[in-house]
This record gives structure tokens, sequence and C-alpha cells, in this order.
């Protein structure tokens, strides 16, 4: 019943989608048409109102402009002979539409529109899609890196991931799609293995694939529209979800464990894992959380998604709903943001399906006594709503859903889909770790981790259970991993500098013409700290094998751990964990998109460090309460809670040429 009513939902959506998409266009055409007939340009204002705005009509320049052409019926002998004129080129026609893409004289443009068959002439405009994540999350803006030196000169270099590898713990990978081609027109995916028993390593299910591409499609379809965060990458496709996108813990640990003994051979310095299972029990005996913390105690970092039970039946917030591993303190745990399908920052938001932390699992004392853990979750939050990736061929949840097909192509290796949810955010963050890791390979996890956080954009209106410390900002956390020493070691004393300046970086990125400032803070555990030192000074829990948040433990109000309290939260005491100039935080906040921790407070830090229920919001969560019974299911993605609280986006397609794009 579930699936049918899923289905209907789909369908009422893409439909409704449609017709809002058709109506929105007649609407905005009409108004364009009626501003047009009241703009008084040079002569006759029945052929100036032909000629877009911003296209010079008499070219008094001399210069040479690009517009595209619309005709109402075939071109008149007149209006051929002008289009055959020394100085004019016909570059493409368009003929399903007939449009004509035409370069000539600034100074013909008028005569141009002058002929009766002319509906329009309007400028070639430099086109990009919307809100795509390469974009939006600021991939691109650090693409080309620029060095100088004093022997070398100034070398260009791509940063893309090359040579590194992220393995890929999901469904399969459909190898053979064009996103998973390398330079060579090899493919990227260098080594797969199935752990689910059904011997095949190919993506019957869909959600691998297009989890691979949203970290490492190489953009070839769709002119590079749909481009990876690190698109030269090599992916290793670890198969531990069946063809139905179920699977077993037993099945994701040996994944893991293969990794552990493999990682040097691939290079596999990151693992997504856009999965999760009930996290009933404490991160400090659950298999996967452990399993994961051997991994990156070992350098490898791992990124989990949050989850997507955000919201109960009723579309209601609830809390505690972080899936095993993303419980995990030593994991990257990722929770979605919504878009709506625009490039600009600043009308994004947290996914109402995105799970909101603290973590509920618990372990028991001799006494029957649930101990829960509490832990902040998620760190970060990424892009996850309506995203466009690759769709393995003939896949179940395309067939089950034929609205997921994006309608970008009709052939099998270069077939896109849409899927939403917190597995589709996780893959963003593999990536921009990814690029970090490539900037400076001496990054360990927890730095990699930190300065995700350091340098995200506070999303305003929603507290730290829900984004952590923002929306990812892969331009910032690029600019900080370069600035990094690579000469750190475990025997560096705290409160040594951390980077090879001694000018801490501007706390501000600029993405799509938009300008935002960075949380500068850190999730730790059960409270935040906030500070420049984070960053100007080396802090010991970013050495390997210690988490984040030790040293700094939160219990009514009062820090305790390795460091003495002074003042007003500087922790410097034994100078093993923090330096002095870190504030610890002691509420829990809802962010005004400044800092991490400015804004209305949600609720005291000591409210989640009991082990009773926990109050926000108005909701109340039942202690314990946890949706599924230890079945790994694959962290999908078209949830009726997600579409139904309207957090779909509606973004244009760019239909593929079949022409491999190799541009970025």
């Amino acid at each position: 019943m579930k699936t049918f009513k899923r289905s209907q939902l789909l369908t009422w959506l893409t439909t409704l989608s449609l017709l809002l998409t058709l109506t929105s266009g007649i609407l905005v055409t009409d108004k364009a048409k009626a501003a047009s007939s009241n703009r008084s340009g040079d002569g006759d204002n029945a052929i100036s109102s032909k000629i877009s705005k911003d296209l010079p009509r008499n070219g008094s320049d001399g210069g040479v402009v690009k517009v595209i052409l619309q005709l109402s019926r075939k071109p008149s002998g007149q209006l051929n002979a002008l289009l055959n004129r020394n100085g004019v080129h016909i570059r493409a026609h368009f003929q399903t539409f007939n449009f004509y893409s035409v370069e000539l004289p600034a100074s013909v443009v008028g005569e141009l529109a002058s002929f009766d068959e002319v509906v329009y002439v309007s400028l070639d405009r430099d086109t990009q899609s919307f809100g795509h994540v390469s974009l939006t999350t600021g991939a691109d803006a650090v693409r080309q890196q620029t060095t100088t030196s004093l022997v070398g000169g100034t070398t260009t270099t791509t940063l893309d991931g090359t040579g590194i590898g992220i393995a890929v713990l999901d469904s399969g990978i459909y190898n053979s799609h064009k996103s998973f081609e390398g330079q060579n027109y090899l493919t990227r995916v260098t080594y797969s293995k199935d752990f689910t028993g059904q011997g095949f390593n190919n993506d019957d299910y869909g959600h691998g694939s297009h989890v691979a591409s949203i970290a490492a499609g190489n953009g070839a379809v769709s002119n590079g529209s749909y481009l990876g965060i690190a698109p030269n990458a090599n992916l290793i496709n670890l198969r531990v979800l069946n063809s139905q996108g179920a699977g077993t813990s037993s099945a994701v640990l040996g994944a893991l464990d293969w990794v552990m003994t493999n990682r040097a051979a691939y290079n596999i310095r990151v693992v997504n894992m856009s999965l999760g299972a009930a996290a009933i029990d404490s991160y400090k005996n659950d298999p996967l959380c452990k399993a994961v913390r051997r991994l990156v105690d070992a350098g490898v970092v791992v990124v989990a998604a949050a989850g997507n039970n955000g919201t109960n039946d009723s579309g209601q917030k609830v809390y505690g709903q972080i899936h095993s591993p993303g419980n995990e303190p030593s994991a990257i745990t990722v929770g979605a943001t919504n878009t709506f399908g625009t490039d600009a920052r600043n009308d994004d938001g947290v996914a109402s399906y995105s799970s909101r932390g603290p973590t509920r699992s618990y372990w028991t004392d001799t006494t029957g006594t649930k101990h829960y853990d509490n832990v902040i979750k998620p760190e970060i939050v990424a892009p996850g709503n309506k995203i466009v990736a690759a769709e393995a061929r003939n896949n179940l949840l395309v067939s089950q859903n034929p609205a997921l097909d994006a309608g970008v192509s009709s052939t099998d290796a270069r077939k896109m889909m849409y899927l939403s949810g917190t597995s589709m955010a996780a893959p963003v963050v593999a990536g921009a770790a990814t690029l970090m890791l490539q900037a400076n390979p001496k990054l360990t996890p927890n730095m990699v981790k930190a300065l995700l956080m350091y340098s995200a954009q506070p999303l305003a209106g929603f507290n730290t259970f829900e984004q952590g410390a923002g929306q990812v900002n892969i331009e910032g956390a690029v600019r900080l991993a370069k600035l990094v020493r690579t000469d750190l070691t475990a025997t560096t004393l705290v409160g040594a500098p951390l980077l090879t300046t001694l000018t801490a970086p501007s706390p501000q990125t600029t993405i799509a013409g938009q300008s935002f400032s960075w949380a500068r803070g850190l999730i730790l555990s059960k409270t935040y700290v906030s500070g420049s030192s984070l960053i100007t000074k080396y802090q010991k829990i970013y050495g390997l094998g210690v988490l984040l948040g030790d040293g700094v433990i939160v219990g009514d109000g009062v820090l305790l751990g390795d460091g003495v309290i002074v003042g007003d939260g500087v922790i410097v005491g034994d100078m093993k964990m923090l330096s002095a100039g870190v504030i610890v935080g002691d509420n829990i906040m809802i962010s005004a998109g400044v800092i991490v921790g400015d804004g209305t407070v949600f609720c005291s830090v000591g409210v989640i460090v009991g082990d009773g229920v926990i109050v926000g919001d108005g909701v109340i969560v039942g202690d314990g309460v946890i949706v599924g019974d230890g079945v790994i299911v694959g962290d999908v993605v078209i949830a009726q809670s997600a579409m139904v609280n309207g957090d779909a986006s509606w973004m244009p397609i760019v239909v593929d040429s079949g022409v491999d794009y190799a541009g970025y």
C-alpha cells in the first residue's frame, strides 16, 4: 500500500510541477512582451519591441554580437539575403523550434528585427544550470588552482580528486555509465566487490550509481551540467546493499574490513556510507561505529548519511533519529539541505526529512538504567534535495517510479535520474573531503572535519541539532586545507602554529555572486567551541587516534576533562587538547547566519546530557524509539514526508547532446 501511495504522490507532483512550470513560463513570457511593447527604442517601436533589452539596437560601437533569432515561419528571400551577407554567420539552426544562432555586426540588429517573420532577437547569453552541487557548494570555485614559486614560476593545476580513491559502500555502481569514465576513456571504478552474496557488482537497485556520481561524476553528460564534486577521483565499488536496497551489518562490516586491509593499495582516503542501521547500541558498542573508528584512526575519512527520519507520519519535527554509523563521533555525519533549485545560498534550508540529533543510542548499566550517548549530530549539512546524477541501467527505483528519470537522455550509459535524501548530501561532503586531501594530503580525518565545520555557512532559523555547524562550503574548506602545515606530527605541541601563514584567512566566501560568513566554530560531542585559534593554533584533537570531543566534557554546565577553566570558557589546562583562545559554548543555538552559536537559545547543553526524554520545538521523543530493527536500508530518497512538506525543488533539466563534455 505504501508503494502505491508513494507512486501516486510522485505522479501527482510531477504533473503539478509540469503544470506550474508551463504556467509560470506563460506568465513570464507575457510580462516580457508587455515590457517590450512599452519600451521606447531607436526607430519604430514595433521593431524595438522585438529586440531584447540587453542587446544593442543600432550598434553604434561597431562590434559583433551573437544572437538567438526566433522565426514564425521560413525566412523570406530578403531575410535569407541578410543572413548570407558578408560579416553575418549562421552558427546553428534549431529546427524543432525554428530558431537560429547568428553572429553579426551589432549595427544589423535593428534591420534583422524589422522582418515580419522575425518574432524576437535576443543576446546569446552565457547560461548555467540552476542549483547544481558543483557550483552551489563551491567546488567549481576551487577547480583551477594557481601556485607561484620563486623557482618554478606560476603553475596551474586542476583540483578534481586525481589519484585519490573513494570507497562507496552502497548498492553497486553501473560502471559503464559515461559519468565514471576517466580522461583516458577507461572506467575510474578501479575495484568492485560484492558483499551481499548475490554474486555480482552491478547496480540493480540504482542508489549506488547515483551516489557515486555525486561524489565523482565527470560531467560528460549534458555539457557538464551534472558535474560531480571530485570528477577524476577513483571509485572503489563495495556492494553492500542488494537488488532491493537492503543489506546486513555483516555485509557492511565485511566491506569496512576490506577497506582497512586494502586502503593503501587503492589510496582510499575517503569512505562514503549513504546507508544506515538502527542506532540502538551506544557508539561505544555498535560494531559499525567501532569499525568506522578504526578506519578514522588509521587516517581514512568516513562520511555517513544522517538519515531521513526528520519528521513523523504527521509531518512534525522529531529529534534523536540519527542512524548508525552516523552516531559514531569520529564519522562526518551529513544532513540534507534544500536549495530550491537556485544557485543563491540565502534561500537554502534544512530539508524537513533530514534526521536531527542528538544521537539516542545507549548503553545499559547493571541496574538496567539506560545511558544515552547524546552526541550532537549532524556535523554539517549539504544539498540533497532532488539531485540529478547517474542512473543505473534498468534499476529498480526508476522501474517502480518512472518519474525519477530526469529525461536527460535515452541512451542507457547517459541517463540521469532524480533522488533526494541525506544519501545524496553525504557524497557531496565525501567529494569535498577528496578535494581537500588532494590539496593537502597530510590532513588527518579530524582536520578535514574541523575545516569543513569552521568554514561552513550557518543557515538562519535552524538549530544545531538540525544543521550542525552549517552548510558545506568547499571553497572555504579547500582554502584552509592549502594553508595547513604539512609537518605536523604527534609530538607537535598544542598551540603551535597550524597554518603556513601568520595571517588568518578572511572568514568569508562568495559563491554564485553571494557572500556569506563562515561558522568559525566546531561541534564537539555535546557542545561547541569557537574562536580563530581553532585554525591558527594546533589542537591535539586534530591528531590521529583521538576524537574532536576529547577533553571537552560537558555536564550541568561544568567543563571537565583535560583542561582547567579560566575566565569565560577558555581552556588552557595542561595543554593536551585545546589551546588558549578557544571559547566553549554552554547553549545549543538557533543560528542567525553569522557564527556557530550566534542566535536565539534553543536549549541548554545540560538538557541533552541527562538520560531523560528530549524536548525540542514542542515535540517529545520517547527514549529508545527507533525505526527499523537492525536492517540496513539505502538512505532513500523519496520519502513521502519529504515531498508533502514542500521540500521538492524543480530544477531545469539540460538535455544531453550525446557529445562528451571534458571541460571541467
